[in-house]
Order: C-alpha cells, then sequence, then structure tokens
C-alpha cells in the first residue's frame, strides 16, 4: 500500500468521488440514497463538510481510488463532539487495503481535529464482510442494529451501528 496516496480531497477529484458513489448508490447497500447525487451535489456536500471543519479525503494511485470523510452525527450541539465515518472505494479497487488505509487516516485527522466519537453506519446487516470487519479491525464495536429501516434492490434492509471513541472519548470534557 505504499504506493497510494492519501491526501484532503479537491474539486478535481469530484468527477471521480461522483463515480466511485454513482456505482455504490446503484449497485450496492453501503448508501440508502436510491439516485447518486451529480457533480455540482458531490461538490456541495464536500464544500459544506470542508467548511464545518470536517476531514474529507481520497486515496489515488494513477487517479482517485476511493475516499473517506467524517461528518456530523446529529446536528443537535450536543452531538457535536461525534462524527460518522464514509468510506467508499472504486469497484476496481476494492479487497486491496485502500479502505482500510483511508479509515486509518480518517481516524487521524478526526482526533486531530478533537472529535471524541466516530459512528459506523452500515448499511445492511445481510452484509457481514468488509465493511463491517474493517471497522471491527480498527477498533469499532457493535453498538446496534436497526431492523429493516431502509427499503432498497427490492428488499428491506437494516442498519448496522458500528462505534469507537477518538483520543481520550469520554475520560474528558472537550
Amino acid at each position: 500500500m505504499s504506493d497510494i496516496t492519501i491526501r484532503a480531497a479537491a474539486e478535481h477529484d469530484v468527477a471521480a468521488i461522483t463515480e466511485i458513489y454513482a456505482y455504490a448508490v446503484l449497485h450496492g447497500t453501503a448508501s440508502f440514497e436510491i439516485e447518486p447525487p451529480d457533480e455540482a451535489e458531490t461538490e456541495r456536500r464536500r464544500q459544506t463538510l470542508i467548511k464545518a471543519g470536517y476531514p474529507y479525503l481520497v486515496a489515488e494511485r494513477d487517479g482517485v481510488l476511493g475516499y473517506a470523510y467524517a461528518g456530523p452525527y446529529r446536528m443537535r450541539p450536543a452531538y457535536r463532539w461525534t462524527v460518522e465515518d464514509s468510506v467508499y472505494i472504486a469497484a476496481r479497487a476494492q479487497r486491496r487495503g485502500i479502505g482500510r488505509a483511508l479509515l486509518i487516516r480518517l481516524i487521524e485527522e478526526a482526533e486531530r481535529r478533537g472529535f471524541r466519537q466516530m459512528i459506523a453506519v452500515i448499511g445492511d446487516s445481510r452484509q457481514q464482510g468488509p465493511s463491517i470487519e474493517l471497522h471491527r479491525a480498527l477498533g469499532f464495536r457493535h453498538v446496534g442494529t436497526l431492523a429493516a429501516v431502509g427499503f432498497k434492490h427490492g428488499g428491506w434492509r437494516d442498519s448496522v451501528l458500528m462505534q469507537r471513541a477518538l483520543g481520550p472519548g469520554d475520560m474528558t470534557e472537550p
């Protein structure tokens, strides 16, 4: 993985990010969106997160192979120290350690910015595979499953919730 560069996402990455996400929306259950956003909406979302102080990263080697970002878990003020992570990998680059490298760096960036908890909301509990195992390997623990909360690709889908403390977590005040 030493030939992969992880860096802050830039505007010139938006086309690749949009393409990666569109594939995930149309063919998977990691996202519960039904219609993928266009490049303008993807850039609006990216800018909103960056301006609010959240990390947004890409992994590249001869182009963008994946991306990850942290965003607000909930909008109420008491949740401001908790983030939700999102990691998406291009179909051609899955199962090569790129998601792991991105999530490790995302955790580091979130800790550096003072966030205290990270939540993973993983679509479709029937897919007890790569995403759940990746999060478990990086210190997330299963904290619940929301049964049948989304209807996608002709079936009801669960959401698996996993959580990991960042930095001192809840041991000190922010």
